[in-house]
């Protein structure tokens, strides 16, 4: 790893356009383990970890490990984590790590230290953060992302129904919360290029997002596949913003698996219908 990471905002979009716009998940939740035939255990976690990085590392723009399924067995899930970031990011794809922290002072710094500063060993390119105790509460993980070259991916309109009472709620001056954090995202990524390092959670199935998506950063787009949401499905809800979208797949590739080279047909096959939706807007 050097010494000093370009920007992400930088990096993702050059791996965007070089690899195509799609995310994958690693999500080894007990379901996908038994249809791949293996254990709920470390010796699964291991082996499906192993071969998701190993399919998938080298040809997508970005993995996104979900923390809460390694973190369910213990310090040795949190070491098969370890790896599968190292190895991941080795391999060329940028890795963002889902693990949606959110708080204040020096427990959000501690998060920030955990993913964002890069002498950890769960160093990530990105993590995710929940802004709802307050846009400034995510100080501590803007700026230790602005200093390692990594990036924030912010929850602003979720794909789960149960987010809108608080997305969706009005602020003070009339904006939905949604659109108060997007607008500070937008002030966060003012004047970077090609892209910002701050991007949105944005859900893939939400029809028309009803808010303004131009923050000059990505748009994390989760939904694709098993949720319901297909890439055609993305000019419609992220409009002019859409050239920014990075499409989050995870059981709709997983499920292949653990056939590496079925697991690299789905993940181009996806990553082929995004560009066609994308190019046609």
């Amino acid at each position: 790893m050097t010494d000093t990471l370009e920007p992400f905002g930088s990096r993702l979009r050059h791996a965007m356009d070089t690899r195509g716009p799609l995310c994958v998940g690693i999500d080894p939740h007990a379901s996908l383990l038994s249809a791949w035939g293996l254990n709920d255990d470390i010796a699964g976690l291991e082996r499906f970890t192993r071969t998701t990085v190993e399919a998938l590392a080298d040809r997508v723009a970005v993995l996104k490990p979900q923390s809460a399924f390694f973190e369910r067995f213990g310090s040795r899930g949190i070491a098969v984590l370890e790896k599968a970031v190292e190895e991941a990011r080795s391999a060329g794809a940028l890795v963002l790590m889902d693990a949606k922290r959110g708080d204040i002072g020096s427990t959000m710094a501690a998060y920030a230290a955990t993913y964002l500063d890069k002498d950890s060993p769960l160093f990530s390119d990105a993590v995710t953060v929940s802004p709802y105790l307050g846009f400034g509460s995510l100080r501590p993980a803007l700026d230790a992302a602005a200093v390692s070259g990594a990036g924030v991916f912010v929850l602003a309109l979720t794909s789960n129904p149960e987010g809108a009472e608080v997305q969706r709620a009005t602020a003070a001056d009339g904006r939905s919360l949604a659109q108060l954090m997007l607008d500070h995202m937008a002030t966060e990524n003012a004047g970077a290029r090609p892209l910002g390092s701050v991007g949105a959670v944005v859900g893939a199935t939400l029809g028309d997002a009803g808010v303004n998506l131009d923050i000059n950063g990505p748009l994390l787009a989760p939904g694709i596949g098993a949720q319901g949401a297909t890439p055609a499905d993305l000019p419609r809800v992220f409009g002019s913003a859409v050239g920014n979208v990075v499409p989050s797949v995870s059981r709709g590739v997983l499920k292949h698996g653990p056939d590496v080279a079925a697991l690299r047909q789905s993940a181009e096959r996806f990553a082929e219908e995004v560009v066609a939706a994308v190019s046609g807007v």
